[in-house]
């Protein structure tokens, strides 16, 4: 299957992009379109030994979108910018989804502005990130992408949370949580108020309020808020787990004692890193739009982008947009009669 790559998105430039390409291509079945200077890019795939295999497709994108530019007018004055080019091959069918670690801004712009466009009924599209738990995955949204949001955005967030678990980790009646600051219906802020009841009544599997401690034990699969609440979230929850490692490392090192133990549980604490690891999950679907479009972090090694070429094989696979659009016309319609 044809995923298109941003090759030059993200903080490191083409290597690590290239390196996930080929690890996708070997380990998932990808069939990577490799999008942006097209004379560099060759030249990093004869570097890897990988140079005319026909896997890997090449369309030249000379243009690239930096970090500091405003995102629409970014796309509109660079229509043959990586990111735009990525949008343009999946809108065309000549990808079958696109992933990018460049600006999330500018991704957003291209796909709902220009070539993707909002699902019919979707009032905004989310970034809807994983968030990997004691219990397996919970995904959050929206993890950027609307910092002010009204009651029923959030409904909408929850629909589209529990189709994305179902199609991507298979989970058949995914649990709902609305991030909120106590547990009781009555506690938080006027969007939270007013979203609960919409939330009970919507026809989901709601299980109530979640708070933030709740999230990494995994008490809900999908967890809806704002994404002002859920960027800082998830920055605040990978930066803990940062500091844990570091501070396990230091105390691991200290001793010879320790140092010992350290390398009797090496292999259980590599496991427990890969399965708290941002790499094993690579981006962050962007849901809602007529595509499938997974934003990768900025900071993404080669793991990071093989495994978000996976995921956007996955839910091309899936039918996740076609489950989209079908639960957007229905509650178009049921809105129609009740009103």
């Amino acid at each position: 299957m044809k995923i298109a790559l941003d090759a030059v998105g993200g903080d490191f430039g083409l290597a690590p992009n290239i390196d996930g390409a080929v690890q996708a291509a070997n380990a998932f079945g990808v069939e990577p379109v490799l999008v942006g200077p097209a004379g560099k890019i060759a030249a990093e795939l004869s570097a890897r030994g990988v140079a005319g295999d026909k896997r890997f497709e090449i369309v030249d994108a000379p243009d690239l979108i930096t970090m500091d530019e405003e995102p629409a007018a970014a796309c509109r004055a660079k229509p043959k910018s990586s990111i735009m080019v990525c949008a343009e091959l999946v809108a065309a069918g000549r990808a079958a989804a696109m992933v990018s670690a460049g600006h999330s801004g500018a991704t957003m712009a291209a796909v709902t502005l220009w070539h993707l466009k909002r699902i019919p009924g979707i009032l905004r599209p989310a970034i809807a990130a994983p968030i990997p738990t004691s219990r397996g995955v919970t995904i959050l949204l929206d993890a950027g992408a609307n910092v002010d949001c009204k009651p029923w955005h959030l409904v909408q967030f929850a629909m589209m949370g529990s189709i994305l678990s179902r199609h991507l980790y298979g989970v058949p009646e995914p649990t709902v949580g609305l991030l909120t600051i106590g547990e009781e219906e009555g506690k938080g802020n006027d969007l939270v108020k007013e979203a609960f009841p919409r939330l009970k009544a919507a026809g989901l599997n709601f299980a109530g309020a979640v708070e933030g401690r709740d999230v990494p034990a995994g008490k809900t699969d999908v967890v809806v808020c704002d994404a002002f609440v859920g960027n800082v979230l998830i920055k605040t929850m990978e930066g803990t787990a940062g500091a844990i490692v570091g501070l396990l490392k230091s105390e691991i090192m200290s001793t010879w004692r320790y140092r010992l133990a350290g390398m009797v549980l090496k292999g259980a604490l590599s496991r427990v890193k890969r399965r708290m690891s941002y790499d094993e999950y690579g981006g962050a679907p962007l849901v809602g739009v007529n595509g499938v479009v997974v934003i990768g972090h900025g900071s993404s090694n080669a793991r990071a982008i093989a495994h978000a070429l996976k995921a956007a094989k996955t839910l091309a696979d899936s039918g996740m947009v076609a489950a989209l659009r079908d639960a957007a016309q229905k509650a178009a319609l049921e809105d129609a009669v009740t009103n």
